[in-house]
């Protein structure tokens, strides 16, 4: 985002023998060539005796000998000021300059998402004060809104984006928030809450947004380090998704909604395979949200024949949607190809195939590859109570 200085500039003009003075807000834009161009924000108007009263501007400013703030009146220099204008102060506009500039917007509305989501009462709860000089909670609210508005490392909110943000009013601290050693701590202080934040956020986002978590989507992926990692036990070498299998790396999975809300995640060893991590996440949302009708929805790669076994169990009641192994498609498409089409929406046709036991839907989306349906799901046809 780009800032441009702003300042006020006044016009005069000789009319029926009065003089009429009007103000306007201009900006500088600098343009190829290195020339600068003004351009009229906005237009303020006529400043002329009658309107003299509504177009007084204060400003709160802060007396350093009594060492409190006062409201005062702004008057333009060539201009006497009122004598019923209490506490005014004249200002000499072409002396004005800026000092100091920092984000605030973007700061303030971050922190008043903190807020709705209830993020300061859940964290106030778990990481009270006791000695320290600031709040934890606060702490960890400043690298939120970091991660939000401008992500980068804790160093760099220590060394440079504290200060060049508001976040020092919007959290009524010092910087003793933006201290590196606290920052890092901080961190390390969320950690043993990670299960229970993802149960608050659940509950937030589903009363906020109407947030539903029936489908459920899993995928993995992994990031390398450009050294030895001697101090990271979990750092080894495995399957890059970068092309890159000389660097040691982390596994990192995640399940989020189709509205892109994270329910867990889980950072893992780099060489952890992709087939190996199903099973404990079925376990881990079982175990935190309980158990209902979700639809899993993954690449044909993470799951293992004898996982989706499980899944198909009854008691289960669990559902998925993975992409088929090319081998077993082969085996089978002979079957299905003179089955006719049914239509189940104005853009979807499915072909029901019956296989043993199991019934699967075979979906043909128009301009689009096929796919497999969830049973059940809304809009496709019942078939049996687990896609096989």
């Amino acid at each position: 985002m780009l800032f441009f200085p702003m300042f006020l500039r006044s016009t005069n003009r000789n009319k029926d023998g009065k003089d009429h003075r009007y103000f306007s807000i201009v900006e500088n834009r600098r343009v190829p060539g290195g020339k600068t161009v003004q351009r009229t924000v906005l237009y303020l108007g006529e400043i002329n005796d009658q309107q003299q009263a509504a177009w007084r501007k204060t400003l709160e400013v802060f007396d350093e000998a009594e060492q409190r703030y006062t409201t005062m009146s702004l008057f333009p220099e060539d201009r006497e000021i009122p004598a019923d204008a209490l506490d005014s102060v004249q200002v000499k506009l072409s002396g004005l300059e800026l000092r100091r500039p920092r984000i605030f917007g973007n700061c303030w509305l971050a922190c008043e998402l903190w807020q709705q989501l209830g993020l300061d009462q859940f964290w106030q709860q778990r990481l009270p004060e006791a000695r320290e000089a600031v709040s934890w909670e606060k702490v960890l609210r400043l690298l939120v809104v970091n991660r939000l508005l401008d992500p980068g490392s804790e160093f760099q909110v220590h060394r440079q984006w504290f200060v060049d943000s508001a976040m020092d009013e919007l959290l009524e601290t010092d910087f003793t928030v933006a201290g590196k050693d606290r920052l890092y701590r901080c961190l390390d202080r969320v950690l043993a809450y990670k299960q229970e934040l993802f149960v608050w956020l659940k509950q937030k986002w589903a009363d906020l947004f109407g947030a539903e978590f029936e489908v459920l989507l899993y995928d993995l992926t992994s990031t390398y380090f450009e050294g030895e990692m001697e101090q990271n036990p979990k750092a080894k070498r495995g399957y890059s998704r970068d092309k890159r299998p000389d660097c040691l790396q982390l596994v990192i999975a995640l399940v989020v909604t189709p509205d892109g809300f994270p329910l867990a995640y889980e950072v893992m060893k780099g060489n952890t395979s992709d087939r190996t991590t199903l099973r404990s996440f079925l376990q881990k949302m079982e175990a935190t949200y309980g158990k209902a009708q979700r639809v899993w929805v993954m690449d044909r790669g993470i799951p293992s024949e004898a996982i989706l076994q499980e899944m198909r169990e009854p008691g289960r009641q669990t559902f998925y949607l993975v992409g088929t192994p090319k081998g077993k498609i082969n085996q089978h498409a002979k079957k299905w190809l003179d089955l006719p089409w049914q239509r189940v929406r104005d853009s979807v046709e499915v072909k029901l195939y019956q296989q043993e036991a199991n019934s699967t839907c075979w979906p043909k989306v128009k301009a689009g590859r096929p796919r497999r349906a969830p049973c059940g799901a809304s809009g496709w046809p019942a078939c049996c109570a687990s896609c096989a």
